[in-house]
């Protein structure tokens, strides 16, 4: 078995565009082909938009994984792999499996699913609790745990039986006086005196065991078939057997059923299991998959030598753009083009943020000096995130170099950027069968500055009459989102790509003020139209921002 690398998750912002999608999975790419001792699996912090899933559909791209929380979980800690045994087994060797794996607890299954649990506790209480003579018969015991037990062999009878009525007895006194104790159906140990022997066949004994490896006659052998008397030979003394034989029981007998247990789940978050251990004195805890099948065992030990998930995020460096539980997570690595925002680290971590109009962009630089060629796939995709991030070369934040990099990946991707750019476009912004909560959240990002909250949303279209469609079911949603998302103030910018301009939406106290001052025009009913603005991270926020904090 290989050594189990680590996983590192590349990761864009919530709400991810077309550049969050496409850079977490070209870097992914390009980090697995740099370093083989980890697999770097892009994933994404919320649901794809039209324009993305347009995107990876045409380039046969599979979408990245949805993770909604990086909290730690069960899953990612050390579980021990435990095999489980069967309710039938004995105690005997149930004890020396737990000797044999240096374990102190057992799960008992049946096929894959979890029937109880039998702890070093139980096995050591049943040895040292006094129980009546017919306990074996009570926990149905079976003869084949039996010979396991007193290494044993038998002499007549099926070893798959169960011996499951009658009291245990030690025949010490002469025939005469066996007799009057040995009833029907018991178990009688014995040894080498035929009369003896004769006398428990004769009184219907279920079963006889002969100690100390004393033969038995073949007249003895035919009596007990005909009468269906079970003979099992043993090497060990009468004293030994009658000291082991209790160990033959079936754990069954003694195990923690499963409606007793306190189990967890491979998907369960480890800072709320973590208390319910702390609470109980369990050695161990059996963990379940999503299907309720048994995977394994953990103690609290393990949560101390629990590991973070590890991080790689793309395309963001705002705690409020960040994927959930984030703070519980280890970044190693952060590749951006936007503002610096508020992402806080424990360690130092490798941060790469350039003033370009695509982090797509700086991506593919990073191909070009590590000397990784770059496929028609992953071109593609990068190609068309800058389109996508910079509106096709539109947007104030797009630089020559951002319009080299994509011409340079069309070429390589055999696409024609302006043809592509429509199709695109046109997809992202067919959103009449969306509900307007769906259209909302496709794009959209939380800020903050002097203990005011603000969300940005956006949609980009070709046409006016596809953003006016949008306007009117956006409004009424915004006006119930600005209190259930606990925000000040909502904007939504309606872009339309070819004119190059906005029609920004508003809700929320002091927005309409907070607009006017910091673009100096008027409200034309629930609206403003900025000409010319185009771009929330370069054209909008930084205003907003500054008219805020005046």
């Amino acid at each position: 078995m290989g050594i189990k690398r680590e996983k590192v998750f590349v990761v864009g912002h919530k709400n991810p565009d077309t550049d969050s999608i496409c850079s977490a999975i070209c870097y992914a790419n390009l980090k697995s082909q740099l370093n083989k001792d980890a697999d770097y699996i892009a994933v994404r912090a919320g649901h794809l938009n039209e324009e993305s899933q347009y995107v990876l559909e045409r380039f046969g791209v599979h979408p990245p994984v949805y993770i909604k929380d990086v909290r730690t979980q069960v899953r990612d800690i050390e579980i021990r792999e435990t095999e489980g045994v069967s309710r039938d087994i004995s105690l005997k060797k149930a004890w020396g499996l737990m000797r044999d794996n240096n374990v102190v607890t057992l799960p008992i299954t049946d096929g894959n699913k979890l029937a109880g649990l039998i702890t070093i506790g139980d096995i050591a209480t049943s040895y040292m609790d006094v129980y009546d003579s017919k306990i074996l018969a009570t926990a149905k015991t079976k003869y084949k745990n039996i010979l396991e037990t007193l290494d044993g062999h038998i002499v007549t009878g099926n070893e798959d039986a169960f011996f499951d009525q009658g009291k245990v007895l030690i025949a010490a006194a002469n025939p005469d006086l066996m007799e009057n104790y040995i009833e029907e159906h018991d178990l009688v140990i014995l040894g080498n005196r035929y009369e003896s022997q004769l006398c428990a066949i004769e009184m219907k004994a279920d079963c006889i065991i002969v100690c100390e490896g004393a033969a038995v006659s073949m007249t003895i052998k035919k009596l007990a078939e005909e009468k269906g008397c079970t003979i099992i030979g043993t090497p060990h003394d009468t004293y030994t057997v009658a000291r082991l034989i209790n160990q033959s029981m079936p754990i069954s007998h003694f195990m923690r059923r499963t409606e007793r247990l306190i189990t967890f789940r491979l998907d369960e978050f480890t800072d709320t299991i973590k208390d319910i251990m702390a609470k109980k004195r369990h050695r161990d805890f059996p963990i379940l998959d999503k299907y309720g099948n048994y995977v394994g065992m953990i103690s609290r030990r393990n949560l101390l030598n629990m590991t973070p998930k590890k991080l790689i995020l793309v395309d963001h460096n705002e705690k409020t753009q960040a994927v959930n539980g984030v703070e519980n997570a280890e970044i190693l690595e952060i590749i951006d083009h936007h503002r610096l925002g508020s992402l806080e680290t424990i360690a130092p971590v490798f941060f790469r943020n350039q003033p370009l109009g695509c982090t797509a962009t700086i991506i593919y630089q990073m191909y070009r000096e590590n000397g990784v060629e770059i496929s028609k796939t992953i071109a593609s995709l990068l190609c068309a995130a800058i389109v996508s991030d910079t509106l096709m070369y539109r947007s104030p934040t797009c630089t020559q170099y951002d319009r080299q990099t994509a011409e340079e990946l069309a070429s390589i991707a055999g696409i024609k950027v302006e043809e592509f750019a429509r199709e695109m476009f046109k997809a992202g912004s067919n959103l009449k069968a969306k509900e307007p909560k769906e259209i909302f959240h496709q794009d959209y990002k939380t800020f903050s500055v002097n203990d005011i909250s603000f969300g940005v949303g956006q949609i980009n279209a070709m046409t006016m009459e596809e953003l006016a469609d949008i306007k009117e079911k956006l409004l009424p949603y915004m006006k119930e989102a600005v209190d259930s998302m606990k925000v000040n103030m909502i904007f939504f910018m309606l872009t339309n790509i070819i004119s190059e301009s906005t029609e920004l939406l508003y809700v929320g106290d002091n927005a309409a003020e907070t607009v006017q001052n910091a673009f100096g025009v008027q409200p034309e009913e629930d609206s403003f139209r900025l000409e010319g603005v185009i771009s929330r991270k370069k054209q909008l926020i930084p205003t907003l921002l500054t008219s805020m904090q005046q």
